[in-house]
């Protein structure tokens, strides 16, 4: 049998842990608990900014930002600078996971510039987080799952 699945803080400390790790493979539950956290992150942000009266559709509107929106957006900014390689490394990992090669993302960001079929990039994303990993053994390491201690013949 294999490891239970990974909780929330297990899944944000390896995350920041593998902050800049490209190799290996990384389980589904890693990546949706991550994906949570920065929902969470972002709300607590909305929630600031409409908190501090920093939200003014008008004032948006004629391309005013109001002094109280720079604390969320300075603090936003700081996290995507924060969590955007790390981001980038778990989504490869995860690529790893399914036996496909890391190269992909990057494909899927180039495609994500063009209209329309930046919309099916983006779902053939959420569909690649999806799928459950190879079980076993693949060229990108070991189960994360501990999976069967088989080695795969495919690749050999």
């Amino acid at each position: 049998m294999g490891v239970p699945a990974m909780g929330f803080m297990e899944a944000v400390k390896l995350f920041f842990k593998r902050y800049t790790d490209f190799q290996g493979r990384s389980r589904r539950s890693e990546f949706w608990w991550v994906a949570l956290m920065n929902v969470i992150v972002y709300g607590v942000l909305g929630a600031i900014a409409v908190a501090t009266g920093g939200f003014n559709p008008e004032a948006l509107e004629a391309g005013n930002i109001p002094p109280a929106m720079f604390l969320p957006i300075g603090l936003g900014l700081l996290w995507v600078l924060a969590t955007l390689i790390p981001g980038i490394a778990l989504f490869v990992r995860r690529l790893h996971d399914i036996n496909q090669t890391g190269w992909i993302y990057l494909g899927l960001i180039v495609l994500g510039f063009i209209p329309l079929i930046g919309l099916l990039a983006s779902i053939a994303q959420i569909v690649i987080a999806c799928i459950p990993g190879t079980v076993g053994p693949n060229k990108y390491g070991a189960d994360p799952k501990g999976g069967s201690s088989l080695t795969p013949t495919t690749f050999a």
